[in-house]
């Protein structure tokens, strides 16, 4: 969709883990036309922000100056990060693998060409850190299986041999991302990767124009559209499409800590990422009473039938007032889009909806409430249907 289709307005998204705040658009994006200039790749604060800012059609983002960290993340290590989403766009990778190809490397090396003492220190090749895994050498520590020490310590050269075996995974761009991960790297730590893949999306996002928001739609990448069982490349969904009705912690109702989507019973429930289920259970009323099979009414507290799943990067998703038992149990694993319960009216509630919330810090308390609005449409995955 070109510019010319969509009109432009631009939004504020708080960005979690430590990512500065920066601007974000509805524009629909093609992540894979998105270019690189790496022989002047810096940044200053004000050109990484219009950087995120543009999210479109063919636009091409030059960096110059220089890059700010992201996190713990400086200059070099964002260089890396460039150098292997640039590969992933000449391949034709889409947006999806740029994130898991920039968090394995984020669990492999933090993002630094590693050598290794016996192997590469030798013989003079070119390093940011010496690591101490056997032969492991680069971004993604690749072993002696995957080419020449020369070669793996070749930023572009070690991204390329990632993308092509996980291009190979069958199914990958609906996997959880220590899965795809893993397929690739066949780690003695397969869980690891997943911490990592919040601040992946905010690098991705930061660098090449807001693409971890995108859904691949027809071999397309357009943006701000997740729902259901479309995944954005940042990983996450909404977990069901329909208008936010009362909203986050307002005027009138102080107390609420999440938005409520309006919906017909027994509609669909999709989990909003991959996560372990915390909490799949009947939430007690006001008297204690669990009494979740019957419709509720305003005043009568509780969440009825609901779920809490925690994500990577300490995040906490809420899903309350469905119809009948959930679908998941407590410590089972779920894929984003997985359906996990149907909508109902359980609990304190005056109609058919799905009450929805976001906790950080893996709080589920109110304290770890935050606004789950922009921290969906930050994620391409909008609460409303739309951006």
């Amino acid at each position: 969709m070109s510019t010319k289709e969509e009109p432009r307005r631009r939004i504020r998204a708080g960005v979690a883990l430590g990512v500065s705040a920066a601007l974000a658009s509805i524009l629909c994006c093609g992540g894979g036309t998105v270019a690189f200039f790496l022989t002047t790749l810096s940044v200053d604060r004000q050109d990484l922000i219009a950087a995120e800012a543009n999210c479109e059609e063919d636009h091409q983002v030059r960096l110059s100056g220089n890059i700010p960290r992201l996190g713990s993340y400086g200059q070099t290590q964002m260089r890396n990060a460039a150098v292997i989403i640039k590969v992933g766009q000449d391949m034709r990778v889409p947006p999806r693998g740029w994130v898991i190809a920039v968090a394995t490397a984020m669990q492999e090396s933090a993002l630094r060409n590693l050598s290794n003492s016996t192997v590469a220190g030798s013989r003079g090749i070119p390093n940011e850190g010496v690591g101490s895994d056997h032969d492991s050498v680069g971004l993604f520590q690749q072993r002696a299986g995957w080419g020449s020490v020369a070669q793996r310590m070749s930023p572009d050269y070690a991204a390329r041999k990632f993308y092509e075996k996980l291009l190979k995974v069958d199914g990958w761009e609906r996997m959880p991302l220590t899965r795809a991960a893993q397929k690739v790297q066949i780690s003695a730590y397969p869980d690891a990767y997943a911490k990592h893949e919040d601040i992946a999306s905010q690098i991705v996002n930061a660098l090449a124009g807001g693409a971890a928001r995108t859904v691949q739609i027809a071999d397309r990448s357009v943006c701000d559209r997740a729902s259901a069982r479309a995944i954005a490349a940042s990983g996450w969904t909404a977990p069901i499409d329909g208008g936010v009705g009362s909203g986050f912690r307002t005027a009138s109702r102080p107390r609420h800590n999440g938005v409520d989507i309006g919906a017909r019973k027994r509609t669909e429930i999709h989990a909003a990422a991959t996560g372990r289920v915390l909490v799949a259970r009947c939430d007690p009323d006001h008297d204690g009473n669990r009494t979740c099979d019957v419709d509720g009414f305003p005043g009568k507290g509780g969440c009825g039938w609901f779920v809490d799943i925690l994500h990577a990067g300490g995040y906490i998703s809420r899903y309350c007032h469905m119809i009948e038992k959930p679908r998941v149990v407590p410590g089972q694993l779920v894929k984003a889009g997985e359906v996990i319960g149907l909508v109902g009216s359980s609990g304190n509630s005056s109609g058919p909806h799905l009450h929805f919330e976001v906790h950080v810090d893996s709080d589920r308390s109110f304290a770890g409430g935050i606004n789950p609005v922009p921290f969906m449409r930050q994620r391409g995955a909008p609460l409303n249907g739309s951006a």
